[in-house]
């Protein structure tokens, strides 16, 4: 499938008018009370609730390209509130009840970021939403199934959560060969360019300069090395989340795992007609590799999913360009759950990374005697759990004892991913144990493929 533009960050810079003018870089040696590294989510988020919480509060964040260009700038727009990690890997460490704790904090970021954004002017096309999970085969709508009533044994309202018979879900999206499909409410569409780049201009205006075109070579208890020059601060935050394996020490902290996207032309009013989407769902399905999908503000499809899902090494893109056949199998998924679309036209593919802990559970952290912070890991649900990672570190430099500093994600800790070859392998042949699960399946298998466990098996997803 041809693109018009491949790479170039992303789409979503395209959709403002490009990618920004660079902030000026860290002018020399400087000093400060907080020295935040990545100018993401995670690190504009934490830099926000700490000048709230303290005005008086010397914050500094360096980045080595611009605020955004990262995951924050390339994501899928899902503003979930989502929990995607396993509960019972939390439980080894932690009791049910700080479990669910959790659970409902990471819920409550929609309306917090919601919130902020009205609060400070930012414009993100943000709108609520339903996220959506379809079945389009038997085993996939029994996962499904077992999804809704793993929700609901964990404590889920169950006003926030439904299945919905093949119906009632085409009445919602036309997807060919529906059989069903799992709904959770309140949750939020968003642009992220858009919301990172808002971000950013309200921290600027709180007083905390933003340092872009600085790349840090080094970072230890008080002291960030760039090539611009020394930041030194009793407090480090690392806010690197899938860039974090580019510094050393921290090759096999994350392993940055590949998504790409692609998105169509404008829609035509007569095919929405056809497709449906009215309610601008957030789209995702119940096959092993998954994909995620938007309706965008200006009526376009997104499209992701993992395409090569890992690099040797754990090297990552150049400036979001992916590969053919990443377009070609995102393509694919697009026309295969809605054949409609398959006269559109594609637009942009990109690609980005987001980090994965060895047991995929995100975490977020302070150590005091070093004075060094992190969040992250957060497996592609980084636009919701990066505002909680912001206000928990917050708390967690101000050394206050809060709701947030108390949950079950705080200073764990966890092994890390073998030497290479052993991640590239492994990582690879869950994804292609996975495909071939989806393809059987798709093909007619009554239940999920063992070969999915298998997959799972390798790497502790």
């Amino acid at each position: 499938m041809d693109v018009k533009t491949n790479g170039n960050i992303s789409f979503w810079y395209a959709d403002i008018g490009g990618l920004p003018q660079q902030r000026a870089p860290l002018p020399g040696d400087r000093e400060a009370d907080v020295c935040i590294i990545g100018a993401g989510f995670t690190g504009l988020w934490t830099a926000y609730y700490l000048k709230k919480a303290d005005p008086s509060l010397n914050v500094v964040v360096v980045e080595r390209e611009f605020a955004g260009f990262g995951a924050s700038g390339r994501n899928g727009g899902w503003l979930s509130g989502g929990f995607g990690w396993s509960r019972e890997k939390y439980l080894k460490t932690s009791t049910r009840g700080a479990v669910i704790d959790m659970q409902r904090a990471m819920a409550g970021t929609v309306d917090e970021v919601i919130r902020v954004a009205e609060a400070e002017g930012i414009d993100a096309d943000i709108l609520r939403a339903d996220n959506i999970t379809v079945a389009t085969n038997r085993p996939q709508l029994e996962r499904a199934r077992e999804e809704y009533q793993f929700y609901l044994d964990w404590e889920m309202p169950a006003d926030r959560i439904e299945m919905l018979s093949a119906e009632a879900a085409e009445r919602r999206i036309r997807i060919a060969d529906i059989q069903g499909a799992f709904v959770i409410r309140d949750m939020a569409r968003v642009q992220p360019a858009k919301l990172v780049r808002g971000l950013a201009r309200v921290v600027e205006g709180l007083g905390v300069p933003i340092f872009e075109g600085t790349s840090v070579t080094r970072f230890e208890k008080g002291r960030v090395t760039t090539d611009r020059g020394t930041v030194r601060a009793p407090v480090v935050i690392r806010a690197t989340e899938g860039f974090t394996a580019g510094f050393p020490g921290e090759e096999r902290t994350w392993l940055p795992l590949n998504s790409a996207q692609i998105v169509t032309e404008p829609v035509p009013d007569a095919l929405w007609k056809e497709i449906g989407w009215e309610g601008h769902e957030l789209l995702g399905d119940a096959a092993h590799a998954y994909c995620y999908a938007q309706r965008t503000r200006e009526g376009r499809i997104t499209m992701g999913g993992r395409g090569v899902p890992y690099r040797f090494a754990s090297k990552t893109d150049v400036n979001g360009r992916t590969q053919q056949a990443t377009i070609d199998a995102l393509h694919a998924i697009l026309t295969r759950l809605l054949p409609q679309t398959k006269p559109l036209k594609i637009d942009h593919a990109w690609c980005g990374v987001l980090g994965v802990p060895r047991d995929w559970c995100t975490t977020a952290g302070f150590d005091r005697s070093t004075g060094i912070g992190w969040a992250g890991g957060y497996v592609g649900l980084g636009v919701s759990s990066s505002n909680l990672a912001g206000r928990t570190l917050a708390d967690l430099v101000l050394d206050r004892q809060t709701e947030l500093t108390g949950l079950p994600w705080v200073n764990r800790t966890v092994r890390k991913w073998e030497p290479e070859p052993f991640r590239w392998l492994g990582v690879h042949s869950m994804y292609q144990l996975y495909r071939i699960a989806d393809e059987r399946e798709s093909a007619g298998l009554p239940q999920t493929s063992k070969l999915a466990a298998i997959a799972d098996t390798i790497t502790g997803h």
